[in-house]
């Protein structure tokens, strides 16, 4: 164990992306482990929303949808997010929530395959998603098959319309082999949707190179551009002109402001917008992704992957004797960038961490999970993440009424 600690010195020492870190809020005292769930404020985004709402909406008023250039940030966010998941920049548009625009490619899939009647999903797969292919299954008459980890290729078939699941699992951090269920979902005369709400902006994706045919994600996650900020969907060029979102709103119409009175397809991604772009957080997101500049994922990867064996480690010393047992992915090249582990005081040993100012958070019924956002935290923080928690335990500093008491958000 000590050779892990002094490897978690060593590369803290030599950290490319430690100046990162500096780009960042991080409140003092606190190993902010979270960012799976909600990324740390980048500074510029402060700066970025007041000149918003001070000058452009203050002064400037209407005029700054096109003096400001209100009207292209969907677009200009989205060619930030495209260079992080490997895709086109006109492929990738910023819009609405991860459950609107996963509705609108998931119903676009299936109408680009008529004639067959099955969605593909995992029966673990984030609850949204699971109810997201429910309604679109419902409005189109198909069914919904849900099978377990690794059993989709064995459910492709000449019934399947499209497979729908998420790159990296929120519970387990299970990573899917993009490029090899993309194939098997071809092979079979399928379409592929991807949810990248785990992945974008801390493990590669590689949408375009791994065949992808639509992708969605959220911008809340490792792109740090705050509570509800909007999401992103992703449309492969081979199928920008054929595909057909359901939600045919004015900003998704081919000329918006001729205020035609039917609907016109915009060419490309711009089709799958619906109604007004939210100026006040896009312009959060997309001063928030400028901390994306210049690094490559790779390098993103390489640190996340890192944390995490360094993590799994020290958990079979530390951690695995005091009663948790490990609940993401063993193997670091099949494991996203966050980790989990269990115990049957899952819930109040989370909220005695969080009290002692190491930041995660509980997914039902007994995880506790712990984000590796490779851009601001440190090596020392997957050591200070394995002390506090048995710190916690040997004090059992859980054992309080208050810690178990559930909040309406875990």
């Amino acid at each position: 164990m000590s050779d892990v600690r002094q490897a978690l010195r060593d590369w803290d020492a030599d950290d490319p992306l430690a100046g990162r870190r500096a780009l960042f809020r991080l409140p003092e005292g606190v190993v902010y482990l979270d960012g799976n769930s909600l990324g740390c404020l980048p500074l510029g985004v402060a700066d970025r929303v007041a000149r918003v709402v001070g000058e452009e909406w203050g002064e400037g008023l209407i005029r700054s949808w096109n003096a400001a250039g209100w009207i292209d940030l969907p677009a200009r966010a989205g060619a930030k997010i495209a260079r992080l998941i490997g895709a086109a920049a006109h492929e990738v548009l910023v819009a609405d929530s991860t459950s609107v625009n996963l509705f609108k490619v998931l119903s676009a899939a299936v109408a680009l395959r008529p004639g067959r009647g099955v969605i593909v999903t995992e029966a673990g797969n984030f609850p949204t998603d699971l109810y997201i292919a429910d309604s679109v299954a419902a409005l189109h008459g198909l069914e919904v098959r849900r099978v377990g980890p690794g059993e989709v290729a064995a459910a492709l078939d000449g019934s399947v319309a499209a497979v729908c699941l998420t790159h990296v699992d929120y519970r387990t951090a299970r990573m899917h082999d993009m490029a090899a269920v993309t194939a098997a979902a071809h092979a079979a005369g399928a379409l592929a949707v991807w949810d990248l709400a785990h992945s974008a902006g801390a493990v590669p994706c590689g949408v375009a190179a791994a065949g992808a045919d639509f992708a969605v994600g959220c911008g809340y996650k490792y792109l740090n551009g705050g509570p509800g900020a909007p999401a992103f969907v992703y449309v492969a060029e081979r199928h920008l002109a054929a595909a057909r979102q359901p939600l045919a709103g004015w900003l998704g119409h081919a000329a918006p402001f001729a205020f035609a009175g039917a609907y016109e397809a915009a060419a490309g991604i711009g089709r799958f917008q619906c109604g007004t772009p939210p100026v006040l957080s896009l312009a959060a997101l997309d001063a928030a992704l400028d901390a994306f500049e210049g690094v490559e994922m790779e390098a993103l990867r390489l640190k996340g992957r890192r944390m995490g064996d360094a993590f799994v480690a020290l958990f079979d010393a530390a951690l695995a004797p005091l009663g948790f047992a490990l609940a993401c992915e063993r193997d670091g090249a099949r494991r996203g960038s966050h980790v989990a582990f269990s115990h049957p005081e899952g819930y109040a040993v989370t909220q005695a961490l969080i009290a002692r100012g190491v930041i995660g958070d509980f997914r039902a019924p007994d995880i506790l999970r712990f984000g590796f956002a490779p851009l601001y935290n440190r090596y020392a923080d997957v050591a200070a993440l394995v002390d506090a928690t048995v710190a916690v335990m040997a004090e059992a500093a859980w054992d309080r009424s208050a810690f178990r008491e559930r909040r309406a958000v875990t």
